[in-house]
C-alpha cells in the first residue's frame, strides 16, 4: 500500500498533515524505545578506591578569602598518584579557588555545608587549554573545572559548587566578544590550524563552569551548581557519562544546564535545571569545524527531570554539525521558574550552515507549564541574521517522536518550520493534550510525513482518538493489602485496592492490546495524606516510569488521574505499580488504556 492508499484507508490529510487514528505501518515495528534498556546498560558510573584526601591537609581553608587552588592541585594530584580516591571538601565553609584541573580515578566531593567558590579574577583561568568555544575548537580561558582525556572522573557531593561569576569580568564579556566570536568562526572556515586559534587573555570568550574533554567514565551526581560563566556541565567528546540527582541554577546569558557535545552514552537523570538558557540541549560542534571533527551525540537519555527556566526544556543544537541520533527522553517536568517560565518544551534549532543530521528524537511524557515560548518547535531557520560564515550545508532533521506531551498555557503547541532546501521528515505527535493555546492550529511548513494522534489542542482533536479500556482494581492481582467498598466515596466499579504501607506493595494488571505501539496508561488513585506516595510503573517486567508521583489528594473520597505513556505488545500485556516508599501505594480505582 502507498501512502496515497494508506491516507484514503485510514485517516485525512490536512495541510499536509496526516490526522490518523491508526498509526502508520512502521509504528508496528519494533519501538525505537527498544534500544533504551541497552544503551543503560552500557552507562555505569565510575568507582573509586577507599582512599580520602581531604584538601585541609593540603593547606586549604574554609575562610572563603584564602587562595585555595594550589590545595587542589596537589590533592588532586597525589589522589591520582596513589591510584585514585576521593579528594574531599568538608563541610566546614567555603573554600575560593582558581581552575579546578581533574585527573584519572579521582573523585571531588563536597560534603554538605561545603562550597567551592571561584575567583573573579579571570588570570586565575589562564594558560590557554584546549577546548570548544560554542561548537568551534580553540584555545581560550580554562573551564573553571577542566578535564582532558582523563578515565575516571567525578564530582560528587551535597554541597555547593558557586562560579561566582556575577563577581568577575565574564558577563561584560558578552557585549565585546563580537570581534573575537567573527574572527574565530572565519579561523575554522579558512582552516587555521587549532593550535594558532588563541584567545584567553586580552580576549572575551567567557569559559565554561564544568567541561570534561575526550573522558571516558564519568559522574556528576548530588551537586549543588550555581552561577556559572557559560554553560554549566559540559562534557565533550566523552562517553560513558552519568549526570544525576545535581541541582544547576544560573542566570545571564549563555548559561544553559547541561549540554552532552559529540557524546556517547550519557544518562541525564533526577536533575533540577533552574537555568538562565536551555535547560538539557545536545549538540555536536558547529558548521564547518564541527563537521571536520564530525563525531555526533548519540545513545542519550534524560528522564526525571525537573525544569524551572528559559529557551528549551529537552532542547537539540543549535550547534549539531556532527550529527545527533537516538536522544530518549522520558518522565520530564516543567514549573514556573524562580525568575521565569520561558520554556519551549521540546526545542530543535538549527540552520543551513550547520549541516549535519538529527535523526531519532523521541520524548514522551513531558507534562506542566506554562511556556511562554512555545510548546514543540523545530526551527531549521535559527539564527540566520547576517552573512555567516563558511558555505552553506543544509541539515537533515528526520525521524521524531513526541507522545504524551501535556502543555499548559503556551504561544503555540505545535511549530514545525523546515527549510525549502531541506524539509523536516517523519515527524509523530500522539497521546498528547495543549491547553490555553494562543495560536491553537498547528504550524506546519516544509514537512513532510507529519502525523498527528489523538492531539486535543484547546479541547479540538487532532486525528482521532482510540477508544478507552478500563481495568478495575478489584479484579488485579495484589501483593499485600486488600479490595474495599465500604469506606470511602467516588470509586468506581466495586471496589478499590488499599494496599499494605510497605516498599514493594503492587498492583498488577493483565491487559490486551490489537497491536503493538505506544498507548496511554491512566490510573485513578486516591491519596487522603500529604505525603507523596511514589510508585515504579512497569510493563512486561520493565520500569517504564520510575519514582512516578502520586502526591496528596486532599482526603481519600477524592480522587485523581495519573498518566504516562509506555509501549505495549500486541496481545497479553502485564502493568505493574509497586510501591518505592514504606508509605506504600495510594488506594488505586482502575487503570485505564487508551491506544495504541
Amino acid at each position: 500500500m502507498d501512502r496515497r492508499d494508506f491516507i484514503k484507508t485510514t485517516g485525512i490529510m490536512a495541510g499536509g498533515v496526516l490526522l490518523t487514528g491508526l498509526a502508520p505501518r512502521s509504528a508496528y515495528a519494533a519501538s525505537p524505545w527498544d534500544q533504551v534498556p541497552a544503551i543503560l546498560a552500557r552507562i555505569v558510573p565510575p568507582t573509586f578506591p577507599d582512599r580520602t584526601f581531604d584538601i585541609t591537609a593540603y593547606g586549604a581553608k574554609p575562610d572563603n578569602t584564602t587562595d585555595c587552588t594550589a590545595a587542589f592541585k596537589n590533592a588532586i594530584a597525589a589522589c591520582n598518584a596513589a591510584g585514585g580516591g576521593t579528594v574531599l571538601v568538608p563541610g566546614t565553609g567555603s573554600f575560593r579557588t582558581g581552575k579546578i584541573h581533574l585527573l584519572s580515578n579521582v573523585n571531588l566531593h563536597v560534603n554538605a555545608g561545603g562550597t567551592i567558590r571561584f575567583r573573579s579574577d579571570a588570570g586565575s583561568y589562564l594558560p590557554n587549554v584546549f577546548t570548544r568555544w560554542q561548537g568551534i575548537e580553540c584555545y581560550n580561558y580554562s573551564p573553571f573545572i577542566y578535564a582532558y582525556g582523563q578515565t575516571n572522573v567525578a564530582i560528587t557531593g551535597p554541597g555547593t559548587i558557586d562560579g561566582n561569576a556575577a563577581a568577575g569580568p565574564w558577563f561584560g564579556f558578552d557585549d565585546q566578544r563580537g570581534p573575537d566570536w567573527d574572527a574565530l568562526q572565519q579561523m575554522a572556515v579558512d582552516g587555521v590550524p587549532v593550535n594558532q586559534r588563541q584567545f584567553g587573555d586580552g580576549h572575551y570568550l567567557k569559559p565554561n563552569m564544568i567541561q570534561l574533554y575526550n573522558c571516558t567514565n564519568i559522574l556528576i551526581e548530588d551537586v549543588n551548581i550555581k552561577n556559572p560563566a557559560m554553560w554549566t556541565i559540559h562534557p565533550v567528546l566523552s562517553r560513558n557519562v552519568t549526570v544525576r540527582n545535581v541541582k544547576v541554577y544560573s542566570r545571564g546569558a549563555m548559561v544553559d544546564g547541561c549540554d552532552p557535545e559529540s557524546c556517547a552514552d550519557v544518562l541525564i537523570e533526577g536533575c533540577s535545571f533552574d537555568t538562565g538558557d536551555d535547560g538539557t540541549v545536545i549538540k555536536s560542534g558547529r558548521d564547518i569545524d564541527g563537521r571536520r571533527v564530525g563525531v555526533p551525540s548519540e545513545n542519550i537519555v534524560i528522564r526525571n527531570n525537573k525544569y524551572y527556566g528559559r529557551w528549551g526544556a529537552i532542547t537539540v543544537g543549535s550547534e549539531m554539525s556532527g550529527g545527533v541520533r537516538n536522544v530518549f527522553a522520558q518522565d520530564n517536568q516543567i514549573f514556573p521558574g524562580s525568575s521565569y517560565h520561558s520554556f519551549y518544551a521540546v526545542y530543535i534549532k538549527t540552520n543551513n550552515r550547520r549541516g549535519g543530521v538529527v535523526d531519532g528524537i523521541h520524548v514522551r511524557n513531558l507534562t506542566g507549564g506554562p511556556c511562554d515560548r512555545g510548546g514543540f518547535f523545530i526551527d531549521m531557520n535559527y539564527s540566520l541574521t547576517g552573512p555567516g560564515y563558511g558555505p552553506i550545508v543544509n541539515p537533515v532533521v528526520q525521524n521524531i517522536t513526541v507522545d504524551g506531551l501535556n502543555i499548559d498555557t503556551s504561544p503555540f503547541a505545535i511549530k514545525l518550520s523546515g527549510s525549502s532546501a531541506s524539509h523536516i521528515k517523519n515527524v509523530t505527535i500522539s497521546n498528547s493534550t495543549f491547553t490555553n493555546i494562543t495560536t491553537a492550529a498547528p504550524q506546519i511548513s516544509n514537512a513532510d510525513n507529519v502525523v498527528l494522534n489523538n492531539v486535543r489542542i484547546n479541547g479540538t482533536l487532532y486525528g482521532n482518538a482510540p477508544t478507552a479500556v478500563r481495568y478495575e482494581a478489584e479484579n488485579a492481582t495484589i501483593s499485600t493489602g486488600s479490595v474495599v467498598a465500604n469506606n470511602h466515596l467516588n470509586y468506581s466499579g466495586t471496589g478499590f485496592v488499599d494496599t499494605a504501607n510497605a516498599v514493594g506493595s503492587y498492583v498488577e494488571w493483565t491487559v490486551n492490546a490489537a497491536t503493538a505501539g505506544t498507548a496511554s496508561l491512566l490510573l485513578r488513585y486516591a491519596n487522603g495524606t500529604t505525603t507523596n506516595r511514589p510508585m515504579d510503573i512497569s510493563v512486561n517486567g520493565t520500569v517504564v516510569a520510575a519514582g512516578k508521583a502520586f502526591n496528596g489528594t486532599g482526603n481519600w473520597d477524592t480522587w485523581a488521574n495519573a498518566t504516562i505513556s509506555a509501549p505495549l505488545n500486541a496481545g497479553s500485556n502485564t502493568v505493574r505499580v509497586t510501591a518505592t516508599t514504606a508509605n506504600g501505594c495510594p488506594n488505586l480505582d482502575y487503570l485505564e488504556v487508551t491506544g495504541p
